[in-house]
């Protein structure tokens, strides 16, 4: 059942070579829950993996790797205009959106093409071009580590922020993310198109009315030009998360920079664009052995090749201490560093 000393370059988007001491795949919750009844699980630290495109492993993990790999996705009811889809942890992201367009159902194809799994992006609250995961959320199920029981979560549950939730705060590390249900449309789709990129390329595309199969085209082709395939360039996607900060702090920043970019939240609350930040200071591009930032998206580092952990790093609190340097802006990873 399990596996030791097992290479994790392989399960994580960024592609670094770290081991795992205990490794092992499931496939069902009767099978992990007897992983966590194992003695290996009970006596050893846990991490729970699932398509890696969140996570990079800077060094060996001295425990127990669980890869969730339960897969499965159908609609479990259906309200008015509503209609409830669950899918299982271990299911790939976009291929339940590709899935969903195809049964005519609206609601996720602004999230076309954010790679990972189901069941790491309630953790992330996951979102792009105006649509966060918490838009279209209904519940999910999860096992709690302690007890082996199964508890449902509603959305009041998951505590959903910018890139966060519960399970990133109070509840981290307790509970174990089964299946997600999705509240989607079946018609009358509500059609987001406001954020720039997209506007742009509907517009270059001489498209005026797109239905959602159209929208989520334009999505991945936004995402394919100015992100790199991890396939190809190992990287975790954002590496950074677009930092938040008070109105009063934002004017100030507006008086020294013009130009600056931001999304206002709230009335007390703006969120500036990390990209835009890291651009400006010359790092945009820039390559510290074989890592990087990537040339056409400075928010994304890249593994050229040959990466270790410790070049992450490095270059990761380089970025942060001059962008406070810069700014007075302090600068939060996206990603989960192991």
């Amino acid at each position: 059942m399990f596996t030791r000393s097992q290479s994790l370059r392989d399960y994580h988007t960024f592609g670094l070579a770290a081991e795992a001491r205990y490794f092992v795949s499931v496939r069902s919750t009767a099978g992990l829950k007897a992983v966590l009844t194992s003695a290996v699980g009970r006596e050893n630290p846990l991490l729970f993996l699932g398509g890696g495109s969140n996570t990079v492993f800077t060094r060996d993990f001295d425990g127990l790797v669980v890869h969730l790999n339960a897969k499965g996705k159908r609609v479990v009811g259906a309200r008015g205009n509503s209609v409830f889809v669950r899918a299982q942890a271990g299911e790939d992201w976009h291929e339940l959106v590709c899935w969903t367009l195809q049964q005519g159902f609206g609601g996720l194809e602004n999230l076309s093409l954010i790679p990972g799994r189901v069941g790491a992006a309630p953790i992330q609250n996951i979102g792009a071009y105006g649509v966060a995961l918490e838009d279209v959320f209904h519940e999910l199920s999860a096992l709690e580590i302690a007890t082996n029981e199964i508890k449902t979560f509603a959305r009041s549950d998951c505590c959903f922020g910018y890139r966060d939730s519960v399970f990133k705060g109070e509840l981290k590390g307790r509970y174990v993310i089964l299946s997600v249900v999705f509240r989607l449309t079946r018609a009358d789709h509500r059609i987001r198109t406001s954020y720039g990129a997209i506007s742009d390329e509907l517009q270059r595309r001489g498209i005026t009315d797109p239905s959602i199969q159209a929208l989520s085209r334009v999505v991945v082709a936004i995402r394919q030009r100015q992100l790199p395939n991890p396939k190809v360039l190992g990287n975790s996607g954002s590496f950074f998360k677009n930092p938040v900060v008070s109105a009063q702090r934002f004017e100030a920043l507006k008086a020294r920079y013009p130009d600056i970019p931001s999304y206002p939240i709230s009335p007390q609350k703006h969120k500036l664009a990390a990209a835009w930040l890291i651009e400006r200071a010359g790092w945009k591009g820039c390559r510290k052995g074989d890592v990087g930032m990537y040339a056409k998206q400075a928010l994304v580092m890249v593994n050229h090749g040959g990466a270790i952990g410790t070049e992450v790093l490095e270059l990761a609190r380089a970025m942060q201490a001059d962008i406070h340097e810069k700014y007075g802006i302090e600068l939060d990873a996206e990603v989960e560093l192991h």
